[in-house]
């Protein structure tokens, strides 16, 4: 049986990799010049499109309008300079995009003519399962399905960023063999089986296992940093995201 080293790759990501939630991207929106605002609000729109089109189709609007307004309302965020009301010492990101989103609802952009709120904004795609999670959560209120949304996207960029990290290192099949194993209950982890498919030693697929872990709370924790104000407040927003995604 093969020894390996099972530390991934830990190095920071490249730009290209690490599509970022944090302050920066919003403040460098604001203050760039058009063609990096028109940078930075693609990858917002790449980052925070799954909670805001929940949002948008639990209040009653047809798929493609709501595509629309979706896209429409990151167009107005750039073109009607919102985003200068974005104070980084104060409040999440989370509650400022929904509350901007509200806003932008209530006035008369949900009537407004397609093409004309389309922005001239590359459309995103939506994910073929996102449709799945609209109708599991049709009890939900349209808050309740933003957060539950908002959570689901953050770790969804944290597991593609650990697999990042496991391809830079050439471990592409350890990755998938191990990644059930991060929602995995205690004791139903078969690890004599899992050893061997890692090639390995039980005793070294449990520590690659708890390594994998670790870091993925790392890696979870960074993005929830990246979307509060006050490094305090991390632990709270962590709670509330479990909140939301474990409720009924």
């Amino acid at each position: 049986m093969k020894a390996r080293d099972h530390r991934p790759n830990s190095s920071p990501m490249n730009d290209s990799l690490f599509h970022t939630t944090r302050w920066s991207v919003v403040l460098a929106a604001r203050s760039a010049g058009s063609e990096q605002v028109a940078r930075s609000l693609e990858s917002l729109c790449q980052q925070y499109w799954p909670p805001l089109y929940a949002f948008v189709r639990h209040r009653g609007h047809r798929e493609h309008d709501a595509q629309d307004l979706t896209q429409a309302f990151f167009a107005q965020l750039i073109e009607k300079d919102w985003l200068s009301a974005v104070d980084p010492a104060r409040g999440k990101f989370r509650a400022f995009l929904l509350m901007a989103l509200k806003r932008f609802l209530s006035k008369d952009y949900e009537h407004t003519n397609a093409q004309k709120r389309g922005g001239g904004l590359r459309m995103i795609p939506l994910d073929e399962n996102f449709a799945g999670l609209l109708a599991d959560q049709k009890a939900a209120s349209p808050e309740a399905l933003f957060d539950r949304q908002w959570a689901l996207t953050v770790l969804q960029i944290s597991m593609t960023r650990l697999q990042n990290e496991y391809v830079d290192a050439n471990r592409c099949a350890d990755f998938e063999h191990l990644k059930d194993c991060l929602t995995a209950e205690r004791g139903t982890i078969d690890y004599v089986t899992l050893a061997s498919q890692l090639e390995v030693s039980p005793v070294s697929a449990r520590s690659s296992v708890h390594r994998m872990r670790a870091r993925f709370r790392e890696l979870f924790r960074e993005e929830v940093a990246g979307t509060v104000a006050n490094p305090r407040d991390v632990d709270d927003e962590m709670r509330a995201l479990f909140a939301a995604l474990s409720a009924d």
